[in-house]
């Protein structure tokens, strides 16, 4: 068995025999077409296209209200996130952006039971339009891209509002939803030049 590997590798490393055609033959020219992809129409591409830019670029028609948003956080999030954002098991969506938080004596303890509430979704992501992005990809978790675009902006303005970046009245569209500034913005480092 050995003998047989070893003549495979001493095979495929014979780069003479490679690039050599066989006495008396012709070198095949390489094929016109290779034919391992096709041609893709416009609304094929876009189907793919779905990266959400920092700047709001690809964010789609629709909106939504933070009211909209509480009722769906009920029903799609609540589960893992907890009630108040900030339950768990899942990521805390809400409020600190540490370890330790004044007003949460018994943290730590919940910390070192769920490791994933150390940092919110306000305190941590840098922009607003990548809250949506997330969500819109892949939550709820047992039902990714299963929400509408409306519906994505809802949740999205709930747990903006929630983490005191927009009013209860707001209402999140393409427009307004690159204005948001997250406060994890100026903490990280981003390919995204915006002007900071």
């Amino acid at each position: 068995m050995f003998a047989a590997a070893g003549l495979l590798l001493y095979a495929g490393f014979d780069s003479q025999a490679q690039t050599q055609p066989a006495p008396g033959m012709a070198p095949a020219a390489p094929p016109a077409i290779i034919g391992l992809a096709q041609p893709m129409s416009s609304e094929e591409v876009d189907r793919y296209a779905i990266t959400i830019f920092p700047d709001g670029r690809n964010l789609p028609p629709g909106q939504g209200s933070v009211a909209r948003g509480a009722q769906l956080y009920v029903q799609h999030c609540a589960a893992c996130h907890g009630a108040q954002g900030v339950e768990g098991p899942a990521s805390r969506l809400v409020g600190s952006d540490g370890f330790i938080a004044w007003n949460d004596l018994l943290r730590p303890l919940r910390v070192r039971q769920y490791p994933l509430q150390v940092l919110s979704v306000g305190a941590m992501w840098p922009y607003a339009t990548t809250v949506f992005d997330y969500v819109r990809r892949g939550m709820p978790m047992h039902a990714p891209k299963s929400l509408t675009d409306d519906e994505v902006y809802a949740v999205t303005a709930h747990l903006l509002h929630w983490n005191g970046l927009v009013a209860a009245n707001a209402v999140m569209d393409k427009e307004s939803l690159p204005q948001v500034v997250m406060p994890g913005r100026d903490r990280t480092v981003s390919a995204w030049p915006l002007g900071r």
